[in-house]
């Protein structure tokens, strides 16, 4: 009875008003925490235009043989060459030995005859010359970062001037014969 007379309410297994209400408070509390912060959470995720160009398909069939073409990939140039037979060659018959950055031309093509390329020099990330046919292509028939002097070969390696570096490969698959998805 002196409970009744303070405003308790007990139940048989011994939990109060104010138990239920202190549960309550509680989880209505991770309710309104978990709103406010999923917003938080969801805007640390890729907005939708740059999940739309993280990857980018390019349908090579018009790129005629000694051709290049300059395409945007993740705010990048990716440099996409159609080699000919002379630049193949050129490529191919190089001894690593004499590379800076040693590596054989059939690790960066999937097919001899397309290069595919991220076109920033690995220097200080300027953009070389050698895509247009009036383009310096410097001492190797490839690519001339007029910046600092850096040279690249028909296959993008680096083999002369401050570049530490390759040009880099982006991952690419071909969809079909002549139809490529980077990214």
């Amino acid at each position: 009875m002196a409970d009744a007379m303070h405003g308790a309410d007990h139940h048989g297994d011994g939990e109060t008003r104010r138990d239920f209400l202190m549960m309550t408070t509680a989880a209505m509390g991770a309710v309104a925490v978990g709103a406010a912060v999923w917003p938080l959470i969801d805007s640390l995720n890729p907005a939708a235009d740059a999940l739309a160009v993280s990857s980018v398909e390019v349908d090579l069939d018009p790129i005629a043989e000694g051709q290049a073409i300059t395409i945007m990939w993740r705010g990048t140039p990716v440099f996409i060459r159609h080699r000919t037979a002379k630049e193949i060659e050129e490529a191919t018959s190089v001894a690593l030995g004499d590379l800076p950055d040693p590596q054989a031309d059939s690790d960066r093509v999937k097919k001899a005859e397309w290069l595919v390329l991220v076109g920033v020099c690995t220097h200080l990330g300027c953009i070389p010359l050698g895509q247009k046919v009036t383009d310096k292509k410097g001492d190797y028939d490839g690519w001339f970062c007029p910046c600092h002097g850096s040279h690249y070969d028909s296959s993008g390696r680096i083999r002369k001037g401050p570049a530490p570096n390759n040009l880099p490969v982006p991952p690419y698959d071909f969809v079909a014969d002549t139809l490529i998805k980077i990214g």
